[in-house]
């Protein structure tokens, strides 16, 4: 039976093939034109589109020569369908589509010149032969039983939703003995009725790669055996590769991304993206698929009393998988490969006791990677340096003591010495999480914690006006305990903003360079241009860092006394972020954040489960029970739907000429895609506004609420509550509860400016023209206190930002001058945030979220509109810049007019775009009256704080 050359699906023809192919919305198909040297995203094509509209050959000469590049737009929108030439172009009644090259380059042409893309020829090859993941579910042992039972060993669906369901719910047998005792679990037809019966039926399933221990013998003694718990490294990720839900996710081929035509700037993503994989490939045989594996290893706490236990886990991944996908812990792309020995070796001397640790771990490295290795390849330098050592390695003090000539770690043998294309310079990464943050904690906090004093720092902290859904330091910074990755970058969002007026020029231009230098080499996406910032950023932090040093700033953390030199390990690592941007792709994708997390899943929630003896050993029992639960639900349900679609296909050859059913075909992609998100992804998914404003707009005209509460503009989606905070309150009692003198008479002069008909944008700063007790066709308004707004990502449009509110809430007990935050305002419709920043956008405050409310009987023109009253701040100019030199942020004080009153206006809700946050300018020393609910009122001028987002730190960076 002929595959699909992609998904390797099989079907009964050729024909069914191709029409598989053609269909618009499939994976299958965005590969075939990929495979054609078509790989477009473009906005401008529209499904709308007729084979009439097709661009011309005109420009097809002044294009670039190909060589191997595939161009595409910078616009990561993928479109739905692709418009064809002409209807000479369809082969037949399939409607498959066949460019020639030409027509391919003219489109090109006619949509502009775009980023370009240029694979590794001649790599990852496809073959229409392997096993698939449901293939293997078929070939188990006992894949018989189950043609009549699907959920065998179980007798149905509902006796393996309970096994499944006791099975994952962290229960110990004894609570799993005890629920199957219950009288009403009694009457239910299960097959088992007993923990220990439901373990060995489990034992039945397709099994996931096996777990295998070895005792490691040591060549000193130690206070506990070592042994090693591990599972075949190649059977992993051979698991990950033929895992159904990564398909969509993985690349196979390294490739070159241009910004222009002109290949001049570079564009580093994925890992694939670097010169390194493309060296590798350029190694290996034609057609060769490179499989980039990722290990992370890191000690973590069982638990904190009783002993203190610890676990050292060695988990792998594939660096071909997506980093959006793989760098969520939700995805579970990180396999528990090994849990390493951990042992305490007796020896009088401490620093020996370390390096026999160090090589122990690397005797089990070489075990578990084994299967990797397939050849020896070395030539290092540091095997180099190794093989000058003329010692015995057994006499470990004098070997060591020979090592440091070479500042070596005493490892006689490292793992990689013949691991096939590994080289130190390139496995070992940059790691944001440990480099970068805790470097940012253990003294870039502790500088300015000694250039404004404990509690001046702490102050600030607490008075700063609070973001919703983000951590508030109530009680300042420095006298936090166990301070976690997460707090360390929640203080990184405002500590340049915090300290700018207070530190010294110099001291505040370190701070806010290392601060640069963080955010820049955080982007997804880094073009030869970024990467040349970055090294500026850390070379401006040098050319500034004496003053921290002269300042005494700079102290030991044990004696508290000032340190004249810079021997900072974390502050050396910096020196190649830079340089591993064009090797490895985005050092983002490196952060241990997902490999912390994954320690819940595969070491602390096992352990939890355990009778608290061997952890080990119930720990890889445990997950080995977990994965065939899961793999085997992910392949019954599967096989389900399978089933379904060769009832459908039978039926198909029944009928008159075998015409395919497209859709149907299309429907079935996206509900196996279904399946798999719903078992291999977060059920807590970031809200789609987009989504929901786009269903909003097809709907039928009285079918929703009126004003429509979610819509969104650009790449910003609003929403409001269904239910408005004050359902109807007069123009006037609205002024005086929100201190707006100037309303009726802002509200008389945005409907000048709509005049009959609803306008789509409105400018912001004209003369008010109305008086204040203008006249209007209408005297009440519907109230929100808050809209909540989403954004797409600042370097890939198909993600999604988390939700950031805005509120607009009058006085309370609380917030006596009420509860307002500040937002980015489009005023000019030729920029666009945020590719335009801050050009033709500004800073307001929001003060009043509305709609008018028609008098009974009439329905105007402009009442289904959602409008908001704000104030605008301008922006200070400083010394020969837009922005305070030392901080690099903007200076903001609130517009007047004439008379002095702040310059406010009515404007459409959908102008706002971003959320934006100002800290308070607080000087050489803060106004102790200042407080978090305050700050925004009282304060005479602000900072723009670009660092309290990172999309919002790109949008006004780059």
């Amino acid at each position: 039976m002929p595959n699909c050359p992609q998904c390797l699906k099989s079907f009964s023809s050729a024909r069914r093939v191709a029409a598989h192919l053609a269909q618009p919305k499939s994976k299958c198909h965005a590969w075939q034109r990929e495979r054609l040297g078509l790989s477009l995203h473009s906005s401008s094509l529209t499904v709308g589109s007729t084979p009439n509209s097709s661009p011309s050959l005109d420009g097809f000469h002044d294009l670039p020569a190909c060589d191997g590049f595939d161009v595409v737009q910078p616009v990561h929108d993928a479109i739905d369908t692709f418009v064809p030439f002409g209807d000479s172009d369809f082969d037949g009644e399939e409607g498959i589509w066949n460019p020639s090259v030409a027509e391919s380059a003219a489109l090109l042409a006619e949509l502009g010149q775009g980023r370009q893309i240029q694979p590794f020829s001649s790599a990852g090859e496809v073959f229409d032969t392997g096993e698939t993941f449901l293939k293997r579910f078929e070939l188990d042992p006992f894949s018989s039983f189950r043609r009549t039972n699907l959920y065998y060993p179980f007798s149905g669906l509902n006796d393996w939703e309970m096994a499944n369901f006791l099975l994952r719910s962290k229960m110990s047998m004894a609570k799993i003995d005890e629920f199957l005792s219950l009288g009403s679990v009694r009457t239910l037809p299960l097959s088992f009725w007993t923990a220990k019966e439901l373990r060995s039926r489990i034992e039945l399933l397709p099994t996931a790669p096996r777990w295998n221990y070895r005792i490691i013998a040591t060549s000193y003694p130690t206070k506990s055996p070592a042994i090693l718990y591990f599972r075949d490294s190649l059977e992993c990720i051979e698991a990950l590769f033929n895992h159904p839900y990564y398909a969509d996710h993985m690349m196979y081929t390294p490739f070159r991304v241009f910004t222009s035509a002109e290949r001049v700037v570079r564009e580093f993503s994925e890992w694939m993206s670097g010169d390194v994989a493309w060296r590798m490939q350029s190694k290996l045989p034609p057609g060769a698929t490179l499989c980039g594996v990722i290990l992370s290893s890191d000690k973590t706490h069982i638990t904190n009393m009783c002993g203190g236990k610890v676990a050292h886990p060695l988990l792998i991944s594939l660096a071909n998988i997506k980093m959006a996908v793989r760098n969520k812990a939700s995805s579970h792309a990180f396999l528990l490969n090994a849990l390493m020995p951990v042992v305490e070796f007796i020896h009088p001397v401490h620093r020996i006791c370390s390096v026999l640790e160090a090589r122990l771990f690397h005797e089990c490295l070489d075990i578990v990677l084994q299967p990797l290795k397939h050849e020896r390849r070395t030539g290092a330098r540091t095997l180099s340096q190794l093989s000058r050592i003329q010692c015995d390695p057994n006499d470990v003090e004098r070997y060591f003591a020979l090592c440091k000539d070479f500042r070596l770690s005493g490892v006689a043998e490292p793992f990689w010495r013949n691991w096939p294309l590994s080289d130190p310079a390139n496995f070992l990464t940059p790691e944001p999480l440990h480099h970068w943050y805790r470097k940012f904690w253990d003294h870039d906090v502790q500088w300015c914690k000694n250039a404004l004093g404990a509690p001046e720092l702490d102050f600030r902290y607490s008075v700063l006006h609070p973001i919703v859904g983000m951590r508030h330091f109530k009680d300042g910074i420095t006298a936090l305990k166990q301070v976690t990755g997460r707090a360390q970058r929640d203080m990184q969002r405002f500590m340049v903003a915090v300290i700018g007026g207070a530190a010294s020029r110099d001291v505040v231009i370190a701070v806010r360079a290392l601060m640069d230098f963080r955010y820049l080499a955080q982007a997804p996406r880094i073009t030869s241009i970024i990467q040349d910032r970055i090294k500026a950023t850390l070379a401006e932090f040098h050319n500034h860092k004496d003053k921290i040093t002269e300042e005494g700033l700079r102290r030991g953390a044990e004696s508290g006394s000032a340190l004249n030199h810079w021997f900072i390990p974390k502050l050396e690592l910096m020196q190649s972020v830079a340089p591993s941007i064009s090797e490895l792709g985005a050092p983002v994708q490196w952060s241990a954040d997902t490999t912390e997390h994954a320690h819940i899943e595969v070491i602390k929630e096992p352990a939890s489960t355990t009778n608290h003896q061997n952890y080990d050993t119930q720990i890889c029992r445990y997950l080995d029970r977990v994965e065939r639960c899961r793999l085997f639900e992910t392949a019954t349900r599967l096989s389900a739907l399978g089933d379904a679609d060769d009832t459908h296909d039978q039926d198909l050859a029944v009928e008159d000429d075998g015409a395919e059913d497209d859709e149907l075909n299309m429907a079935d992609d996206e509900d196996a895609a279904a399946i798999l998100k719903d078992i291999w992804s977060s059920r807590r998914s970031v809200p789609d506004f987009f989504g929901v404003a786009e269903k909003l707009r097809a709907a039928l005209p009285g079918s929703i609420p009126h004003p429509v509460r979610t819509f969104s503009s650009g790449a910003t989606a609003l929403r409001v509550n269904r239910r408005p905070s004050i359902k109807r309150i007069s123009i006037d009692k609205a002024a005086e509860l929100f201190d707006i003198p100037d309303l009726r008479g802002a509200l008389a002069d945005y409907l000048s400016r709509e005049g009959p008909h609803a306008q789509n944008f409105h400018s912001f700063g004209r003369q008010r023209r109305s008086p204040p007790g203008a006249h209007l066709p209408f005297s009440d308004l519907q109230v929100w206190y808050k809209v909540r707004l989403q954004q797409k990502s600042y370097h890939d449009s198909s993600s999604l930002e988390p939700v950031f509110t805005i509120n607009a809430c009058p006085p309370n007990r609380t917030w006596k001058y009420g509860r307002h935050d500040a937002a980015i305002l489009q005023v000019d419709a030729r920029h666009e945030w945020p590719a335009s920043g801050l050009t033709g956008h500004t800073v307001v405050d929001v003060r009043l979220i509305m709609c008018p409310v028609s008098p009974r009987g009439l329905r105007l023109v402009w009442d289904d509109r959602l409008l908001v009253y704000v104030w605008r701040f301008d922006i200070v100019p400083q010394r020969q810049a837009d922005v305070d030199l030392a901080t690099g942020l903007h200076v903001l004080k609130r517009a007047t007019r004439a008379s002095g009153e702040f310059l406010g206006d009515v404007l459409p809700l959908d102008q706002i775009k971003s959320y934006a946050h100002l800290v308070p300018r607080f000087g050489e020393a803060a106004d102790n009256r200042f407080t978090s609910t305050n700050g925004f009122h009282s304060a005479q001028s602000f900072w723009l704080n670009r660092y309290f987002d990172k999309e919002f730190y790109y949008a006004l960076s780059l």
